[in-house]
C-alpha cells in the first residue's frame, strides 16, 4: 500500500494501557512512512502522553466519561451519551478542514465506530468479529488468526495491512527535558545519593480484584530497602491514601510521587528506575515499554494477553488456584491476590536487581 503523503488517523481513546500497547504500530508507520502525517483520537487524560510523542502529529482531545469506572454514578450512560454527542460534533468540524485518508479503528467499540465516523470520507480499517456492532462502521476487516493472543501483537496487524513491520526500535515512550528536569528536582528534593537503585511501585489499580495486601506491600518494600534498594510509589492523586495505608506500616523511609507527576514526568521517572513491581495496570504498561524491568503481580487478568511486552519481567501468581483470569472487578474472596506470597514477589524483583548495586541487609 503507497502510504507517501497520506493522512492516518488512529482511534484508540481509551485507556491508558490499551493507548501504550498502540503505540509500537505508530512508531512503525513513522519510521516506515515518515511522509505521513498521524493523527490521534484519545481521552483528554491521555493527551499529553501523545503530544510528546515525536511520531504523532495531531492529538484530537476528547471527553466521554467512562460507564465502567468503579466511581461512575447512577448518570453514567447518560452523562456518557451527552458527552458522546458533543464530542462527535466537534470533531466533525476538526476533521471537515483537514480530513484523513485512512481511519485505523483499534478500540472496536460502537462508540470508536462513531468516532471514525466523524472523519468525513477515507477508507475505515478495524477487526473482523469486533464487538457492539464495530464491524458495520467499517470499510476493511483484518481478521485475527488463531495463536494471538497479546493485545500489542493485535494491533501490529495492522503493519501487515499497511505494508511495514515493527522493530526493536518502535518500543519506546517519549519524555521531554522539561519532564526529565522536574524529575531531577524532584529526587534532589528527596536527597537520593547518586547511583541509587531505585524500584518503581504502583500498587493501585480500577478493578478491586487487582489489589495485593497494603501490609505485604509493606514488607515487601521494607525487605528490598533491606537490600540497598529504595522504594517509590507511583500513581494518581487517587492513590494517595491507599498508598499513606502502606508506607505508614513500613519499618523504613520510602518516597512517594503519587499525584505529584503527570503521567509524562512519570515515564522520566520510570526510565530512571532499575525495577518496576506493580499491579497489571497502565503503569506497567508503561514501564514495559519504556524498558524497564518489570515484575508484575497477575490475578484475574490473562498475563498472555495484556501482560509486560518486549522487556524482561517475572508474572507472578497463585497458580495454585483454578479460578484465575475470571475476569471479575468484584470479588468476596479475592484469594488470587491475597495468596501471592511476598516470598515470591520478592524472589522475583532480586532476580531482575542482579545486575545492580543491591547490597545484603538486615531487613529479611
Amino acid at each position: 500500500m503507497e502510504l507517501s503523503g497520506k493522512r492516518i488517523l488512529i482511534i484508540k481513546p481509551s485507556s491508558l494501557g490499551d493507548v501504550v500497547h498502540t503505540l509500537p504500530l505508530v512508531h512503525a508507520l513513522k519510521r516506515w512512512y515518515p511522509g505521513t502525517r498521524l493523527g490521534w483520537i484519545v481521552q483528554d487524560v491521555y493527551a499529553e502522553l501523545l503530544e510528546r510523542d515525536t511520531a504523532i502529529d495531531q492529538v484530537y482531545p476528547i471527553h466521554i466519561s467512562s460507564t465502567s469506572d468503579p466511581h461512575a454514578g447512577r448518570l453514567a450512560y447518560l452523562h456518557a451519551f451527552r458527552e458522546t454527542v458533543k464530542t462527535f460534533r466537534l470533531l466533525r468540524g476538526q476533521l471537515r478542514e483537514a480530513p484523513y485518508d485512512l481511519v485505523l479503528d483499534l478500540h472496536a467499540s460502537f462508540r470508536s465506530g462513531l468516532l471514525g465516523r466523524t472523519n468525513p470520507g477515507g477508507m475505515r480499517v478495524g477487526f473482523k468479529g469486533a464487538r457492539e456492532l464495530n464491524t458495520f462502521f467499517q470499510d476493511q476487516l483484518l481478521e485475527v488468526p488463531g495463536g494471538i493472543e497479546h493485545a500489542v501483537e493485535k494491533n501490529l496487524l495492522f503493519c501487515d495491512y499497511l505494508g511495514c513491520s515493527v522493530a526493536a526500535e518502535d518500543f519506546f515512550m517519549c519524555s521531554g527535558r522539561k519532564d526529565e528536569a522536574v524529575v531531577q528536582s524532584f529526587l534532589d528534593r528527596q536527597g537520593l545519593a547518586e547511583g541509587t537503585v531505585i524500584v518503581y511501585a504502583n500498587p493501585a489499580a480500577r478493578w478491586q480484584t487487582k489489589f495485593w495486601p497494603a501490609a505485604k506491600w509493606a514488607e515487601l518494600a521494607d525487605r528490598l530497602v533491606g537490600r540497598g534498594a529504595q522504594i517509590l510509589f507511583g500513581g494518581s492523586g487517587q492513590d494517595k491514601v491507599y498508598i499513606q495505608s502502606i508506607t505508614r506500616l513500613m519499618k523504613t523511609r520510602s518516597l512517594v510521587s503519587a499525584g505529584d507527576l503527570t503521567l509524562v514526568q512519570s515515564v522520566a521517572l520510570m526510565q530512571r528506575c532499575a525495577l518496576y513491581v506493580g499491579l497489571d495496570s497502565g503503569p506497567m504498561h508503561m514501564a514495559a515499554l519504556a524498558g524497564v524491568p518489570v515484575v508484575a503481580l497477575f490475578g484475574p487478568t490473562h498475563p498472555a494477553r495484556v501482560g509486560p511486552y518486549g522487556v524482561e519481567h517475572r508474572i507472578v501468581r497463585a497458580v495454585e488456584l483454578d479460578c484465575l483470569e475470571c475476569r471479575k472487578r468484584f470479588c468476596p474472596q479475592l484469594r488470587c491476590m491475597q495468596d501471592i506470597s511476598v516470598d515470591r514477589v520478592y524472589g522475583a524483583a532480586l532476580e531482575l536487581l542482579a545486575g545492580t548495586i543491591i547490597q545484603p541487609g538486615s531487613i529479611e
